[in-house]
């Protein structure tokens, strides 16, 4: 099965550039430890609340740089969009970042913030020239935000929408749609959302492409697997999804990254007692900071205090540092 790193390695060195950096400059790991030191907001919808792609990227880190400190708060949310668009049939408007955004910057404080969204921005339509602003907008308009408090963003772009597995999808004509009842090549808004997000050169901004390695890596399989996908709703990833996601994501940042296969690797870390401790740190101030931050997801959620969160975060983060500077040397 091939690696994404096999893929990309494969393509012609402009384009395996493009795909893995877009607009931002190369990065050596020799130089520098990526992120160390800096508080990290990570924003996003659904995929972004699993966190398990954020969980394989922290622990990635923590491991191949025992000696640095990191500090990343996810806080992505279900159903998000940077649109502020909503379908007719979902169950409650989908929450809008920038109805978080400017708490979420005042209160964690990030000097990065890392951003992912479109999948949910198109509601699940075909492409129009009104919904296609809409995003371009939201994105724009998060750009500002995050450039007004002085912080660095890195864009990702959105992961690939899959139709393979569904049942339920409808053909352009059809009378409405949702994420129940997708359009049928939806992937292909999500393709025009990453080549425009692409197209940025903003200073302090990187975009990093998501959609088209892991699109690449889905095609490729297929050709001796005709059936397979890593994800059961087309739209959710599942761990095989989302190592791929924090792969290109690591690589962008100039980390190397192991050419092996994806599933046995999924396997070998999930069995890994540090990478449990990573995951149940991440999950821990992802609950506490989301709901300190606040947001509106059909019901209106505000927590006074984030400081119990963490509290029991610190404790885990003791363990992490235990465990991985005993088990991972300094590189």
């Amino acid at each position: 099965m091939p690696s994404i790193r096999t893929l990309i390695v494969a393509m012609p060195l402009v384009i395996a550039c493009s795909i893995l950096l877009g607009n931002a400059p190369a990065v050596s790991a020799a130089r520098r430890v990526p992120w160390a030191g800096s508080r990290v907001l990570w924003l996003g919808d659904s995929i972004t609340q699993n966190g398990t792609y954020v969980t394989d990227v922290e622990y990635t880190l923590e491991t191949r740089f025992p000696a640095a400190n990191f500090d990343i708060v996810s806080i992505g949310l279900a159903s998000e969009t940077a649109s502020g668009l909503s379908e007719k049939d979902h169950p409650f408007p989908r929450p809008w970042v920038h109805e978080r955004l400017q708490r979420a910057l005042d209160r964690v404080k990030p000097k990065i913030v890392v951003a992912c969204y479109g999948m949910n921005d198109g509601i699940y339509h075909p492409q129009s020239p009104e919904r296609m602003k809409a995003f371009q907008d939201g994105i724009s308009s998060l750009i500002e935000a995050v450039k007004a408090n002085h912080a660095k963003l890195y864009l990702l772009t959105p992961p690939p929408f899959d139709p393979l597995p569904l049942s339920s999808t409808l053909p352009a004509d059809a009378p409405d749609f949702s994420y129940m009842k997708p359009y049928v090549a939806y992937d292909d808004v999500l393709t025009e959302y990453a080549r425009w997000e692409m197209s940025l050169k903003i200073r302090d901004v990187t975009v990093i492409d998501l959609h088209t390695p892991l699109k690449a890596y889905l095609l490729q399989r297929r050709k001796t697997e005709p059936s397979f996908s890593y994800s059961t709703d087309g739209i959710h990833p599942d761990a095989i999804g989302h190592l791929l996601m924090s792969r290109v994501i690591l690589q962008a940042l100039g980390v190397p990254i192991p050419d092996d296969d994806l599933a046995s690797r999924v396997n070998a870390i999930a069995g890994d007692p540090l990478y449990a401790l990573v995951a149940e740190h991440r999950q821990t101030r992802s609950d506490g900071w989301l709901a300190y931050v606040g947001y509106t997801r059909g019901d209106t959620v505000r927590a006074d205090s984030v400081d119990a969160a963490e509290a029991k975060a610190a404790g885990l983060q003791s363990q992490i540092d235990q465990l991985r500077r005993a088990v991972h040397p300094s590189h």
